[in-house]
């Protein structure tokens, strides 16, 4: 949840500076603009907000912005979880103004516990940005190294594909331009712009496993494998991501030829049964993909790797077995996945 943090402070008349032609500043700003001209091309009209943590990644991203895109809101969330972050989170939201932006808009938020510091943190941000973001899209600063962090993360879960198909370029509203920017370039461009990134102690905290990754794992993967390891990482995640558009394509052509001989036309899978016989001659990579998307449309929550076998093993290793909890439900029930009949059903129990 956010509050309000005051008025939002404007520049009345805001000025496009003039950036260096260093190599890091011509590198980023051209990252921002091929995003914007594929994914954002109103951009120019209507403007962009950017997600600013006073961290380099997002001033080098707002500082180019300002430029490529010409209307810039700077959203500045305040965590309020360690001494002086209202400080750090009013330098952020005063250098956005020097560097263009038409706003600055700092959000305090309350960071809850559920499901650890990392993960509480992350969605009041995303929220407090939602709500913030005037119907923007809102650019965030991850770079290629988030990219290698974020595939090495989901590698480590086990999950499938999708887990290491990292973030996406765009997911509306969150845009990241900067997925093929190494983060030493970013570095560069604020020293080049003699900006002064805020270093977040976070960030270096060991007990956090992503700053282990960082500091730890991926430099040791570099020197082990000669180099190229981050890169190769997000190439790595582009081009599952790629393979996962067309095999999530499929899966739902088969999950409409499964639901079509349900209640109505097939055409709304949310709470339809499923025909066993058309989903057990299907291929396993879009029969799981198809059970994924079922189970999410009817309401299941926090879908694991494991909920999916025991739903798929209904399928096609049926032996009797009773149905399967897939998180989800009310208050006194669960919600559970079935055999009954011949078709795969989804019911509260």
């Amino acid at each position: 949840m956010s509050r309000a943090a005051g008025a939002t402070p404007r520049n009345p008349e805001p000025t496009v500076p003039r950036l260096p032609e260093t190599e890091a500043v011509l590198e980023v700003r051209r990252a921002v603009r091929g995003w914007l001209a594929e994914y954002a091309p109103e951009a120019r009209s209507r403007g962009v907000a950017v997600a600013l943590s006073g961290g380099a990644d997002s001033l080098a991203l707002c500082a180019a912005a300002v430029v490529e895109a010409g209307s810039v809101d700077a959203l500045v969330v305040d965590h309020r979880l360690q001494a002086g972050s209202e400080v750090v989170a009013a330098d952020a939201a005063a250098a956005a103004l020097k560097l263009g932006c038409r706003s600055a808009r700092v959000l305090a938020v309350d960071v809850g516990s559920a499901g650890g510091l990392e993960a509480a943190a992350r969605q009041a941000r995303y929220a407090a940005l939602d709500a913030a973001r005037a119907g923007l899209p809102v650019l965030l600063g991850h770079t290629l190294d988030d990219q290698a962090e974020t595939v090495l993360l989901g590698l480590a879960r086990g999950s499938g594909g999708r887990s290491i198909q990292g973030m996406a370029a765009f997911a509306d509203p969150w845009g990241r331009p900067l997925l093929a920017v190494r983060r030493a370039t970013v570095r560069q461009l604020c020293a080049d712009l003699g900006l002064k990134p805020h270093e977040d102690p976070h960030n270096s905290a060991p007990e956090f496993t992503r700053v282990r990754l960082r500091t730890e794992v991926l430099p040791l993967l570099e020197e082990v494998l000669g180099g190229g390891v981050a890169a190769a990482l997000a190439r790595t995640a582009e081009q599952l991501r790629d393979d996962g558009a067309v095999l999530d394509a499929l899966a739902g052509e088969l999950l409409r030829a499964a639901s079509a001989d349900s209640d109505g036309d097939g055409s709304d899978i949310d709470g339809v049964s499923l025909s066993i016989e058309t989903l057990a001659t299907a291929p396993s990579a879009l029969r799981r993909r198809a059970i994924r998307a079922w189970l999410l449309a009817g309401g299941a929550k926090a879908l694991t790797g494991k909920h999916l076998r025991a739903v798929d093993e209904l399928i096609t290793d049926w032996r009797g077995q009773g149905g399967v909890a897939v998180g989800g439900g009310r208050p006194g029930s669960r919600l559970v996945a079935a055999r009954e009949h011949g078709r795969l059903t989804m019911r509260l129990r």
